[in-house]
């Protein structure tokens, strides 16, 4: 790594943090407040006419669950 662009960076006496860390993985453990939610939130964009109407998520969330209750089920 001897050739990268932030070889050569001194760090200053303010500075706290390493130019680089070495984590130790075999001491991991999986994240036991990862399996509590287990659908993560979508982020959508919309486009700004769209956003002039929709101001909020739940605005957005309730005029798609109308269109989707009258859509016929399978």
């Amino acid at each position: 790594m001897s050739n990268t662009p932030n070889s050569n960076y001194q760090n200053s006496e303010e500075d706290d943090l390493l130019p680089e860390y070495n984590f130790d993985y075999r001491q991991a453990r999986p994240n036991r407040f990862a399996a509590e939610k287990s659908q993560f939130p979508v982020t959508v964009t919309l486009d700004a006419d769209v956003a002039e109407v929709f101001t909020t998520s739940e605005a957005v969330n309730h005029a798609l669950r109308t269109i989707l209750s009258a859509i016929p089920k399978r």
